[in-house]
C-alpha cells in the first residue's frame, strides 16, 4: 500500500523557502484572568487579546498538528461539526459518554487498531527531534505530583519521562486499541500495572473528579479535538488548586511565511485524512487565554519537522 503524505510532497518546496532557517526559541509568560460576559465571542476575544498582550505577538502565530499528521495519509475519519460551549465562568462540564460518542463514535476495529499499530511504529523519528524539549518541561514535575493525567496518551510514547513507581497515571484516549501499546510503555518504565488507568473518553469530557489531579501532560493532542477551548477548561477542571498542565504543540506558522500558506491550503485535506488534524489553530494563544494563573510559554521551530517545525512547548499553572 503506497501512502499519500503530504508533508513529502510538499516538502521540496519547503527547503526553498526563506524561511527554512530554524527560529532561536522565545520565552515567554503571562498570567491571564477570565471575566464574566454572556458573549462567548466578546469575552474569548477580549481574553485572547489580554493574554497575548503579556505573552507575546509569537503566540498568535503558530498552530499546525501533532502526531495523527504523521498518519493521516491512509485514514479518512467521519468529522463532526464543532459544537460550541459556554465562556470559561459558566462552563459546565459535559456526560463524557455522549461526548465520547458524538466526537468519536465507534468505528471498526481494524480501523483502531490499524491507526494504532501506525502510530506506534511511525512517531520515532519525532520522538527524537523533540526529546530534548520534553526533558525540560517534564524536569518540572514536583516531587508529590503523585496523581498524572494525560490527555491522548496515544502509544504511551511519554511515561518514560514521568512514570514511575511512586505515581498513578490516567491515560485517556478515544482509540481502545491503544490501550494496550500504551500499558506496554508504561510496563517498561517499570510501573505496576495497577497504578495505571486507561480510560477510553475525550478532552472535551473528561470522566475524572474535579480538582483530582496532580498534573496534567498534553502533547500534539490540541491539533485534533474538537473544541480546543473545552478541552483546557477541562484540564483546569480537573487540576488541584497549584497543579501544573504540562504541553507541546505543534502550531501555525508566522502570518505571511510560505509555509503558513501552504497549511492553510492543506488544513482541509489534513482534517479529512488525518483524524481531524487540523493545520491552523493558534494553539499557543489559546492556552495563554484559557484562565490558567500563569503560563510559561516557549516557542521553537524544527527544521527537520518541515511542516510541523513550529512549535509551543511548557507549562501552566492552576
Amino acid at each position: 500500500m503506497i501512502l499519500y503524505n503530504p508533508i513529502i510532497a510538499l516538502k521540496h518546496i519547503l527547503h526553498c523557502r526563506a524561511e527554512a532557517k530554524p527560529v532561536k526559541h522565545a520565552r515567554a509568560s503571562s498570567n491571564s484572568d477570565s471575566s464574566d460576559t454572556t458573549n462567548l465571542q466578546d469575552s474569548k476575544q477580549k481574553a485572547t487579546a489580554v493574554a497575548l498582550s503579556k505573552v507575546g505577538p509569537g503566540c498568535s502565530k503558530f498552530c499546525w498538528c501533532g502526531r495523527r499528521g504523521f498518519v493521516g495519509a491512509a485514514l479518512l475519519p467521519i468529522l463532526l461539526d464543532q459544537p460550541s460551549y459556554a465562556a470559561l465562568d459558566s462552563y459546565t462540564p459535559a456526560d463524557p459518554m455522549n461526548m465520547l460518542n458524538r466526537i468519536h463514535p465507534p468505528r471498526p476495529d481494524w480501523y483502531e487498531e490499524f491507526y494504532a499499530s501506525t502510530m506506534n511504529s511511525t512517531m520515532k523519528s519525532y520522538e527524537a527531534e523533540i526529546a530534548g524539549y520534553k526533558s525540560q518541561i517534564f524536569a518540572k514535575l514536583r516531587e508529590n505530583s503523585n496523581k498524572i493525567l494525560e490527555l491522548g496518551i496515544g502509544t504511551g510514547p511519554n511515561l518514560k519521562y514521568y512514570a514511575s513507581n511512586g505515581v498513578d497515571v490516567v491515560g485517556v484516549d478515544p482509540n481502545q486499541k491503544m490501550e494496550k501499546y500504551a500499558r506496554a510503555a508504561a510496563a517498561s518504565t517499570g510501573l505496576p500495572s495497577e497504578k495505571f488507568k486507561f480510560i477510553r473518553a475525550v478532552g472535551e469530557a473528561l470522566p475524572i473528579e474535579d480538582a483530582s489531579i496532580d498534573a496534567v501532560v498534553g502533547t500534539l493532542v490540541l491539533c485534533s479535538v474538537k473544541d480546543v477551548d473545552t478541552t483546557l477548561q477541562e484540564v483546569r477542571r480537573v487540576l488541584k488548586p497549584g497543579g501544573l498542565y504540562l504541553f507541546v504543540e505543534h502550531v501555525a506558522a508566522k502570518d505571511g511565511t510560505i509555509l503558513k500558506f501552504v497549511q492553510g491550503v492543506m488544513d482541509p485535506l489534513q482534517q479529512t485524512v488525518a483524524d481531524g488534524c487540523h493545520l491552523s489553530r493558534n494553539t499557543g494563544a489559546s492556552i495563554a487565554a484559557a484562565g490558567f494563573s500563569s503560563v510559561n510559554m516557549n516557542m521553537v521551530f524544527l527544521p527537520a519537522l518541515s511542516l510541523i517545525g513550529p512549535h509551543v512547548y511548557g507549562t501552566a499553572r492552576k
